[in-house]
This record gives structure tokens, sequence and C-alpha cells, in this order.
């Protein structure tokens, strides 16, 4: 009996020396927590991203400009992206009503940059996993798909 008794004894004290561990491991999902917040905090349309465009003026659609925009994205982009469907990126439907303007022009221009800084950026590279590939756009030809995806507000056949 005395040695089911200390049998038990050490068991609980055993247990109770391990009972630290679980701060640890509190401690150590912090910051992930704290990621989480930061990005559900971040308004998606005041964020501009991480690279070179600070300020995007928009004005009426440009047809010309679309159309310019949809080839350099058809030959450059679209391997990836469908406009209305996921592929190995998002699909991009609406992408201007749920991104800044700045903010999609410096993901196109900057990726590495936005996926390793940009919160948003982030949260896309743990749900494509792939990150997006640099195509070295210019700053005009990432307009030019800028305001091609301005014309794309619903969804369409592909």
């Amino acid at each position: 009996m005395k040695l089911k008794v200390l049998v038990v004894a050490i068991v609980a004290a055993v247990i109770t020396s391990c009972g630290g561990e679980g701060k640890k491991e509190e401690k150590v999902a912090a910051p992930v927590e704290e990621q989480k917040a930061v990005v559900e905090e971040t308004d998606p349309m005041k964020d501009k991203g991480v690279g070179p465009i600070t300020s995007v003026t928009l004005g009426e659609i440009d047809q010309k400009m679309a159309d310019e925009g949809k080839a350099v994205f058809l030959a450059k982009c679209s391997a990836c992206h469908k406009i209305s469907k996921r592929v190995v990126g998002p699909a991009l439907v609406g992408v201007t009503t749920r991104r800044s303007p700045e903010w999609i022009m410096n993901m196109i221009l900057n990726p590495e940059k936005m996926v390793a800084e940009n919160p948003i950026a982030k949260k896309l590279l743990a749900e494509y996993v792939a990150p997006m590939a640099n195509q070295n756009l210019t700053e005009a030809e990432a307009r030019l798909i800028l305001e091609y995806f301005r014309t794309k507000t619903a969804p369409e056949a592909e």
C-alpha cells in the first residue's frame, strides 16, 4: 500500500514538473496570433504595400490602356492567374475592390519584398503556397495591368 502511494506521489511530481512546458508553447504561439491580428486589423483598401508605388491617381477607365494591359496580362500573368477562377494564384476578378491600386502595382513589381514584409501578401502566400513570380515588369506595364483589372469587377467566361 505504501508502495502504491509512493508511486502515485512520484508520478504526480513528474506531471507537475512538466506542467511548465505548456507555457512555453503559449509563448511560441503568441507571435503567430499577433500576426493574425495585424492582418485582420489592416484595411486592405488603405494598405499600399511595399515597393516603389506610393500613390496612384485614377480617373475614368481608359479603355486603350485596359486593352494594352490585357495583352501584358495574357503574355506575363495568365499562366498562374485567370480572371474568374483560381489557378496557381488567386482569381483576379474584383481585385480592385479588395486591394488598393498601389498595393496591386507593388505586388506586380515587387512580389518578393511584398511577401516578406506585407501582412496581406504573407497571408496570400500561406493560402496559395506558391510565391508570385517576379516578371520584371516596368511601372508602366504594371499600370496597364491595373487598368485592365479595373474593367474586371464581375466574373466572366474564360
